[in-house]
């Protein structure tokens, strides 16, 4: 599977919401894209009033834009659909805005939340891609990734929510700073240690992850399809 990711042309990601891409797969992202890959992101939702403040969301896009920046994303594409309420949403709507995407872009690869996150967006957004990603097209992702979330993958129910059993790593020990530096661009999401969604959480996973496979540091995927 590393190998598939060094000649790996095109590359989309897809998140919930923003910060979910460099949370799972940030050095990931800056990695491939270092490699000459076509790196894109699509973030699915934004927050709508009154449940999220206009200045607020705008802040976010903000920070995605920069943090997108730093790891060298081509481009991100702000699908729109409303943050906290894809279960109210229709299903077909956000498969839709999906599959035009993957329609215009053409991934190689695909990357995904995790189907057991404990956020019902990320399930639904996960549902949605497998959807817009189905097998029976002329042209399809060949390989689609779940990738994990702090705050959301390991704070789900025990034996009740599928677990997070990865399969393939991937050594982004020479892009760690890229993701914590990406990471640090979204000032609004990070909270101080303990708490997971901090840089050193990052930096202690990606050092578990990595040293589960040898390697100084990596991210951990879950396979859920691979065609050759």
């Amino acid at each position: 599977m590393i190998d598939r990711f060094t000649v790996a042309r095109s590359v989309l990601v897809i998140a919930p919401h923003p910060d979910d891409e460099v949370l799972g797969c940030g050095g990931t992202i800056a990695r491939l894209a270092s490699g000459g890959c076509r790196v894109d992101v699509a973030v699915v939702t934004e927050g709508r009033p009154p449940a999220y403040d206009v200045a607020r969301t705008a802040l976010v896009k903000g920070e995605a834009e920069a943090a997108h920046r730093r790891l060298g994303i081509a481009g991100t594409h702000w699908l729109g659909q409303p943050a906290a309420q894809l279960a109210e949403t229709p299903h077909s709507q956000v498969n839709g805005a999906i599959h035009e995407l993957l329609r215009a872009l053409r991934p190689e690869i695909l990357f995904v939340p995790f189907i057991g996150d404990m956020h019902l967006d990320h399930q639904m957004v996960f549902l949605s891609s497998l959807v817009a990603a189905r097998p029976h097209q002329a042209q399809y992702p060949t390989t689609i990734l779940a990738y994990e979330t702090l705050s959301e993958t390991n704070w789900n129910a025990p034996y009740v929510t599928p677990s997070f059993v990865p399969q393939v790593f991937v050594d982004i020990g020479d892009f760690l700073p890229a993701k914590l530096e990406a990471m640090a661009c979204f000032a609004s999401q990070t909270i101080a240690f303990p708490h997971e969604r901090s840089l050193e959480a990052l930096t202690a996973l990606a050092t578990l992850r990595g040293a589960t496979v040898h390697r100084a540091a990596a991210e951990a995927f879950v396979l859920v399809r691979h065609v050759s």
